[in-house]
């Protein structure tokens, strides 16, 4: 099915965009196009923009919103994170991954990169909810070379027989979760593994003072000159949060071309500390925007992680000129797109067909000085009405298929999980 959007606004214009297949395929005037197989959205009132992509989260971490709050990182992982999650079943995952999907999608988000357990359940949440991801299993041997042979041996089985989605949308790839969790075995395995079969690798990195100083202890490195001592840093490199580094490291992570993941929700809940935007931006260091998981943040609102990832660079910076809008929408749109090779990011003819329409009328929206200003510093999520992903609608009017059953099992697995605690 073609898609038509008619009389919308797109740069201070007003345009039609005509979607075919997965593609923009002719954005213009009055576009003559056969209307009969052809679905007519009215963009009277709305504007055009790329949709968002999330480049850290985990998502089926809905299930544990609000559960666990204000409290430091290891004391909140170690005492109450992970004895939820190995309750988890596929079962759950699958459905709160759902109810993730569901959020982003009202949300204007089409793509996040995740890290969780039974990732086979996530893919399958993934396809049926018509998004895109890039989705890794969180590996985790906790120095124990037993259990660094099983993971091993699960990641080659699993990528020897991948679960049947559709891979133009879903991506998989490799999740070491951290330094302090995975051995220097494991990480060089996954180093060579990753290399052999393509991958993308999906860490934590240098996230908390004790992270580094632990590092320095045990290894008499940093983090990050302990993964380029091994040499597992490369351009295929998603490392989130990376808020524990000086200039040295800044320079190895730009050299060694890594993505950077910025979750500043999750880093101010968690206090792990300040990300330098302005001196990584500076450096020309690829800077992609996350929301984290739910039980961090805790929502997948991109629109409200803008807004927080702009102000807390202009304070940390204390330079009010930091973080402008423009370089924000970027590092939650094309930055993302980039980072995954994926021709989107962009309203433009030939990229991907992943865009939002946003309510002009909306009282957030109002008035319309600067879109992407309003964007950053004023909407949250409530102002798209219209989301679209590869070019199939996923929401219209509010609307998402299936929401009221998404909503309804959460709600009871939820209450099913506790009971096993």
């Amino acid at each position: 099915m073609s898609i038509l959007i008619k009389s919308v606004l797109l740069n201070g214009k007003e345009v039609d965009v005509f979607i075919q297949g997965s593609i923009i395929k002719k954005i213009g005037k009055n576009l003559g196009i056969d209307r009969s197989s052809t679905h007519i959205i009215s963009g009277k009132d709305k504007a055009i923009f790329p949709s968002f992509f999330n480049v850290h989260t985990h998502a089926a971490m809905t299930l544990l919103r609000g559960y666990a709050d204000d409290m430091e990182l290891h004391t909140w992982l170690n005492d109450y994170i992970w004895p939820f999650e190995r309750k988890l079943t596929p079962e759950d995952v699958y459905w709160g991954t759902k109810l993730a999907c569901l959020e982003m999608i009202k949300t204007g988000t089409t793509f996040f990169c995740d890290m969780y357990w039974h990732v086979d359940a996530i893919a399958h949440a993934v396809d049926e909810m018509g998004m895109r991801a890039a989705l890794s299993s969180a590996y985790v041997d906790f120095e124990d070379p037993k259990k660094g042979d099983l993971f091993k041996k699960k990641n080659k089985k699993f990528f020897d027989s991948l679960p049947n989605v559709d891979k133009s949308r879903i991506k998989f790839i490799m999740g070491p979760h951290a330094i302090y969790t995975v051995s220097r075995d494991s990480l060089i395995w996954i180093r060579d593994f990753a290399k052999e079969r393509k991958l993308y690798i999906n860490i934590h990195l240098a996230e908390t003072k004790k992270e580094r100083d632990d590092c320095l202890k045990i290894r008499g490195l940093t983090p990050v000159r302990y993964l380029e001592e091994i040499g597992f840093l490369s351009n295929k490199c998603i490392c989130a949060h990376v808020i524990w580094v000086d200039e040295q490291e800044m320079d190895i992570l730009k050299q060694r071309e890594v993505n950077i993941a910025h979750v500043p929700a999750s880093n101010m809940k968690l206090c792990s500390g300040s990300f330098k935007f302005d001196k990584v931006l500076k450096k020309g260091l690829l800077i992609g925007l996350g929301t984290d998981g739910c039980a961090s943040n805790n929502n997948l609102d991109m629109l409200e992680e803008m807004k927080i990832a702009a102000l807390r660079a202009k304070m940390g910076s204390n330079d009010p000129t930091c973080a402008k809008s423009k370089d924000i929408f970027k590092c939650a749109t094309q930055n993302g797109a980039r980072m995954f090779q994926i021709n989107g990011g962009e309203i433009k003819e030939g990229m991907v067909a992943d865009c939002i329409l946003v309510d002009l009328n909306h009282p957030q929206m109002i008035p319309h000085h600067n879109l992407i200003s309003n964007l950053v510093y004023s909407a949250n999520g409530d102002c798209v009405v219209t989301t679209i992903c590869n070019g199939k609608i996923l929401m219209q009017d509010r609307r998402v298929k299936g929401e009221e059953e998404i909503i309804k099992k959460n709600k009871a697995i939820a209450a099913s999980i506790l009971k096993r605690m």
